[in-house]
């Protein structure tokens, strides 16, 4: 039988592929290994966090399953940096470990049009005169076809599990890794890289001394990823984290056995994350730190899972052998009798280089190839969700011959992760961090339905009553920053809140840095009727309105950048007087825009005003 679309593998970029292809209506497989993988989360059993939150909410505005899944799945939930500016506010949850990836599972096994294999892709039929995709072969030697295919093969390449001299070759959980395809992406011209990324141990609650540490508890709050509001949580009863340090102790039992471990006893051939260290990475790099943080957390309260009782020892990723983990793990406060359920455990894998993907996520070597996820270089469960629908939706777009939804850097995290990947390229696992985003300021956890949900729509994986609930809730925005304009409360009522207080608008007083949302409810009782996400969208604009125009401004420039096309198939070498590393570079990345060429690094603005000059004059494109 032949699939419109294929997608290869069934972690997080793949669920939410293969999802977004299946609701627009698109005949689509899914291949994965295990059918119990689905959804698996190998590492730290949280969503969201710090940018990554973001990203959550981004993903569920564009129709896709993560934040709407793990808001049926939470331990705890948490806002961080709560008490500092929105722009750098995400929630992040603990999520059930045994539940989550249930619950993926659950949701793909019956979704209309969409058919799940369990099977190993070990290379890509691909027509030899069009350089098109025809379709998968698989270990067996059996070939199904497809006109479009999207690989989420995760670190599941060629991967190997590392423990100091010790190498495994299999991907997490003891799983089948790909042997071949990766290879056989080499043999299409496809450039592939080396990556490490690694998992800290596993703890029996029973053993664990809480006594000795600090309670982490869940906000007070209630929240939810999901726009839909799919949360139903009691927010008293979230399970409890517990925050440890290492100390002089563990640190020296690290320095003293460094050469044991597979990074510095010269096992690991991988470039491992910059932003998510092993803990002997962290003691080599930050020597003057007397500690690190980490914290316990638990992965599932249901009994009978392997993972009730077992916590997660968030921030001790380690690639020693299993006698100097237990030496290790032992000298923590707190843990000197515990029992370790799980050893941590470096793993490599096969990646491809970013730069032979297009900003649609589709490849520059095979037509009609899309890839998304950790085969692009990410690290972590959202940048994969997020490069996912990406794929899922712009490879429907292809099959029915329209133009791509390339997210902009100004209207999306998810738009500055693929444009940094697929303009900069990676040498080691990318992880998205706030810092990345120069317009973090409009690229908010509140607005990511405002920014994107229509994008969904347009696209086919929002429905009518999903877009009627938007459509209801930017009307009600207006209509509240009309009344915040119209309704005064007089002098008197603000004596003792505010410094000099005059008779003063509800706009006027939510500018000032001392007036809160829960002030301006008691100043003015009837705003306890209206929607909190809409009372939180009107206060956060009125009172950064200034600094958020100017972000507008700034992003109107980058939009008209990107507005100045640069054909795919110019020819770089016709171009002169360019200086010979932006002629190598553009030549590599082949940037879409005038404003993805100024990106590129090697690119200095004096060449691109030369190729805004060429492009002008040959293919009659403004400057």
């Amino acid at each position: 039988m032949k699939y419109e679309v294929i997608v290869v593998g069934g972690g997080h970029a793949g669920i939410e592929a293969c999802y977004a292809t299946s609701k627009i209506g698109h005949q689509t497989l899914l291949i994965t290994g295990n059918i119990k993988n689905i959804g698996d989360m190998p590492c730290n059993p949280s969503i969201g966090g710090t940018s990554k939150g973001v990203i959550v909410r981004e993903v569920d505005a564009l129709g896709g399953l993560m934040g709407k899944v793990a808001d049926t799945a939470l331990l705890q939930m948490k806002m961080l940096n709560g008490s500092k500016g929105p722009a750098v506010r995400c929630l992040r949850a603990q999520a059930d470990k045994e539940i989550y990836p249930l619950r993926m599972q659950e949701t793909l096994l019956k979704q209309e049009n969409l058919t799940v294999m369990e099977a190993i892709v070990e290379d890509l039929s691909v027509d030899e005169d069009t350089k098109k995709i025809k379709g998968v072969v698989l270990s067996d030697g059996k070939t199904i076809e497809c006109d479009v295919l999207i690989l989420t093969t995760g670190t599941y390449l060629k991967s190997e599990i590392l423990r100091g001299s010790e190498k495994l070759l299999e991907g997490p959980h003891g799983e089948k890794r790909s042997n071949e395809l990766s290879d056989n992406l080499a043999r299409l011209g496809f450039q592939i890289i080396r990556l490490k990324t690694g998992t800290p141990p596993r703890i029996d609650a029973k053993t664990v001394d809480y006594s000795k540490m600090k309670e982490e508890l869940g906000d007070q709050v209630h929240y939810s990823f999901s726009f839909d509001g799919t949360s139903d949580y009691d927010v008293a009863k979230q399970e409890k984290c517990y925050l440890i340090y290492t100390n002089d102790k563990t640190h020296q039992i690290i320095k003293d056995n460094l050469k044991k471990s597979s990074m510095y006893g010269g096992f690991v051939s991988g470039v491992g994350p910059r932003y998510c260290p092993s803990i002997e990475d962290k003691i080599v790099k930050f020597a003057d730190k007397e500690k690190h943080i980490l914290f316990l957390e638990p992965q599932s309260m249901v009994k009978g899972s392997s993972y009730y009782e077992a916590l997660y020892l968030q921030g001790f990723s380690t690639s020693m052998p299993i006698e100097v983990q237990e030496e290790m793990i032992h000298s923590l406060r707190g843990l000197e009798k515990a029992k370790i359920l799980e050893y941590a455990y470096a793993i490599e894998y096969d990646a491809i280089n970013p730069l032979q993907v297009q900003p649609s996520l589709e490849s520059k070597i095979i037509e009609n190839v899309f890839t998304a996820g950790q085969i692009n270089g990410t690290s972590g469960y959202e940048e994969a969700a997020g490069q996912g629908i990406i794929a899922g939706i712009n490879a429907s777009k292809k099959l029915k011959g329209v133009a791509p939804l390339i997210l902009k850097r100004s209207e999306a995290y998810i738009g500055v992760l693929i444009d940094d990947l697929v303009t900069k390229g990676t040498i080691e696992p990318y992880r998205m961090l706030t810092s990345r985003a120069e317009y973090r300021l409009i690229l908010r956890h509140d607005n990511a339905d405002l920014r994107l949900r229509q994008y969904g729509y347009e696209a086919g994986t929002i429905a009518k009553n999903q877009k009627n609930k938007l459509d209801k809730k930017i009307n009600e925005i207006e209509e509240t920053k009309k009344l915040f304009k119209e309704v005064k409360i007089k002098k008197d009522d603000l004596e003792g809140l505010i410094h000099n207080p005059v008779t003063s608008t509800l706009y006027e007083l939510a500018k000032r840095p001392e007036i809160d949302l829960e002030t301006l409810v008691k100043l003015y009782p009837p705003l306890e009727h209206i929607d909190k996400d809409v009372l939180d969208e009107v206060v956060i604009e009125t009172k950064y309105e200034g600094y958020i125009a100017k972000t507008y401004r700034d992003a109107e420039k980058l939009v008209r950048l990107e507005s100045k096309q640069i054909p795919f198939d110019i020819d770089y070498a016709k171009v002169k007087n360019l200086a010979s590393e932006a002629r190598q570079k553009l030549e590599a990345v082949r940037p879409v825009s005038i404003a993805q060429a100024s990106r590129i690094s090697g690119v200095n603005p004096s060449d691109i005003e030369i190729l805004a000059v060429y492009l002008k004059k040959e293919y009659n494109k403004d400057e």
